[in-house]
């Protein structure tokens, strides 16, 4: 099996899952290690790319569960570094039993999210993508672009982490009426007013739905065919956590029936195979997204919510916080486990 390299603080790592912007800021902040960059997303075809290395770094759609693992140990790897914050990919129970430590970035800049949370609301609510494009046509008419007023409208957080926390505070600053799901309330939100409830007495009156919520469990398929009925009637959907949170063939009925009135994704359950990639010269394959798309009310981006200048830096700059603690042997605060 592969040591560590005999230089003190230096790993050979695999890098998987890069497009432009990754190189661009994890060279400018790398501290010292060697990285080989992969366009490829790890799955089972492949690991064999980790070969020769010590680490791997994974982004959201890197598969690194019992089988994957399995080769990385194989070849030598000794540890995972995500560069997100979501596990949700990654079997840590089989990561403890072959040795691999699991390293993540538990935060980067939750404002890019909340931020691009409220930005997906208000282009759903005022149309402003449309505008844009009637315009360019020489369209003025304000034909169906009527929206309603943010101010007194009632949203429901699902979840209030860093980033629910973050949009929490930027819709009290539109006057909305908040109240959350949360299994885990915060004091300070507590404290500052918000009141938390179970999730059908969060959904029930609420004119707009945010989801901020760890893919767990527990928490899959969430927004199903039950609970959307829990919805008031041409509610708002927003989803920028994790896609298989939606059941998205449920939320598709809820849409044609009426009962959903706006959806925003900028997850999707099955966005491995089309998130991040160029496909406009190719005829789409996934049926349920290609309906999504037809939607005039549904409004979706490609996993874009993090990315800002201050993300990719902070994201950056912990990957390799964590890659040097581990080689120095330090406390790893940042690690995973079972």
């Amino acid at each position: 099996m592969t040591t560590l390299p005999k230089t003190i603080g230096i790993m050979k790592i695999a890098v998987f899952s890069t497009c432009n912007y990754d190189q661009e800021f994890l060279e400018k902040y790398n501290t010292s290690h060697q990285l080989v960059f992969f366009e490829q997303t790890l799955n089972l075809d492949s690991a064999p790319m980790a070969q020769g290395f010590q680490a791997v770094c994974l982004f959201v759609n890197d598969r690194a569960d019992a089988e994957v693992l399995s080769s990385l140990a194989e070849y030598g790897i000794k540890v995972i570094l995500l560069r997100c914050a979501g596990f949700n990919n990654v079997d840590l129970d089989f990561a403890e039993e072959v040795g691999i430590k699991i390293l993540r970035v538990p935060a980067y800049s939750p404002e890019a999210v909340a931020e691009h949370t409220l930005a997906m609301m208000l282009t759903l609510n005022r149309k402003t993508h449309k505008a844009y494009n009637r315009v360019r046509e020489g369209n003025f008419s304000l034909e169906s672009l009527m929206g309603f007023n943010m101010h007194g409208a009632k949203v429901a957080l699902i979840g209030t982490g860093n980033i629910g926390k973050a949009l929490y505070k930027i819709l009290k600053g539109f006057g909305c009426r908040i109240s959350a799901y949360d299994p885990y309330p915060d004091a300070e939100l507590v404290a500052d007013g918000l009141e938390y409830m179970d999730l059908r007495e969060a959904l029930s009156d609420a004119e707009m739905v945010s989801l901020h919520c760890p893919l767990t469990d527990e928490s899959f398929h969430m927004i199903n065919e039950n609970t959307l009925k829990y919805f008031t009637k041409g509610a708002m959907l927003i989803n920028t956590s994790r896609g298989a949170l939606v059941d998205t063939a449920a939320v598709i009925n809820s849409l044609k029936s009426g009962q959903l009135g706006y959806l925003g994704l900028d997850v999707y359950e099955q966005e491995a195979a089309l998130f991040f990639q160029d496909l406009s010269g190719e005829v789409i394959q996934d049926d349920l997204i290609a309906r999504l798309i037809s939607f005039p009310n549904v409004l979706i981006t490609s996993h874009q919510g993090f990315f800002t200048r201050e993300a990719m830096q902070q994201i950056a700059e912990t990957t390799f916080l964590n890659a040097d603690a581990f080689v120095a042997g330090k406390n790893m605060i940042n690690e995973i486990k079972p």
